[in-house]
């Protein structure tokens, strides 16, 4: 059997719980774990990888053209992950690196619920009065006055697998009117989870609270930027479990220092790890996780199957589900 070496890079989670997981890698092959800078570069991450033949990757790094340009002997990227915006998928297919991601399905409630537990968190002021309570200052409650979601009107951008999670949880939970923008998705189809369609203009001057479910492209990078939310209503709610570029950061900061923005509730960032230095984090009305969305059992012990089967199916001559680069002269 060929030797295979396997790279863990930037994964928090896997093997982490799920001993029995790593433990079938490492009847495959030789296993180690890495943590890297998020903005590495491609040849030294690269050299750093020298040898290693299958890597299991998190949402960072960004494996580049110039990563793939010195790393021919890569087989298979499997993201721990829905995403892969930080895979030049081109360059993996002009150096037969077969690229999968984990089914979306395997994420859509657990990211869901998590979108709506920090709106929640963040309407209800639940992280201070938490705070307040364990410094033994019980009495100071009429400080922690918040706002209901029920029967707000939520504005969800990008109805895709979590957005329209997110969407059926808000119509038919909360009993909320439920606006979404999504220009890759039909009326129809947006209407059958329970919201209705409109652009982007009418979605901020009409919401109370908006929720970010959308994917990260070129086309909306930095979509939520001053022109947009000078759009919104004043003293929105934002809540964005997608990914962080999709704010621009510094407006979003002006948003809160103005009141425009009553509040923010993130679980991204545009850039990660986030430290206890951001301008996020000098305000009270912020609720940040480390981008957790998706940290369930139940969600992870899939997603770390899903990685293992992918790395079982290579190294048996099979292409993985899911592949989003499924090209490999090795398989043809």
């Amino acid at each position: 059997m060929e030797k295979y070496k396997i790279a863990i890079v930037n994964s928090s989670s896997f093997g982490k719980i799920f001993h029995d997981q790593l433990d079938r890698l490492k009847q495959i092959g030789e296993v180690n774990s890495f943590t890297v800078d998020g903005e590495i570069g491609g040849k030294e991450l690269a050299e750093l990888l020298q040898g290693y033949n299958i890597v299991i990757a998190s949402v960072t790094p960004f494996f580049t053209k110039e990563f793939f340009d010195h790393k021919d002997e890569l087989i298979l990227i499997t993201r721990h992950g829905i995403g892969y915006n930080n895979i030049d998928i081109e360059a993996a297919q002009a150096h037969d690196t077969l690229v999968s991601i984990i089914p979306a399905l395997v994420e859509r409630d657990a990211v869901a619920e998590n979108n709506i537990t920090n709106l929640l968190a963040l309407l209800r002021k639940t992280v201070e009065a938490d705070l307040s309570v364990k410094n033994d200052n019980w009495e100071d409650r009429a400080n922690f006055v918040g706002r209901t979601l029920f029967n707000k009107t939520v504005g969800v951008i990008g109805v895709g697998n979590t957005g329209s999670c997110v969407v059926e949880t808000l119509r038919n939970g909360f009993r909320c009117n439920v606006l979404a923008y999504d220009p890759y998705k039909s009326a129809l189809h947006i209407e059958s989870y329970g919201a209705k369609k409109v652009d982007l203009p009418q979605l901020l001057k009409e919401a109370d609270i908006i929720c970010l479910c959308a994917s990260l492209n070129d086309e909306n990078y930095h979509m939520i930027s001053t022109e947009e939310i000078d759009q919104m209503k004043d003293n929105v709610y934002i809540s964005n479990s997608a990914r962080g570029a999709l704010i621009n950061e510094a407006a979003a900061v002006k948003g809160l220092e103005s009141g425009k923005i009553a509040g923010l509730a993130t679980d991204v960032l545009e850039e990660e790890p986030g430290r206890r230095d951001h301008p996020y984090l000098t305000f009270t009305n912020v609720v940040m996780t480390p981008h957790t969305s998706a940290y369930t059992m139940e969600c992870l012990q899939e997603m770390g199957a899903k990685c293992l089967r992918d790395v079982e199916d290579v190294v048996t001559g099979k292409i993985p589900e899911r592949a989003v680069q499924p090209y490999s002269k090795s398989f043809s």
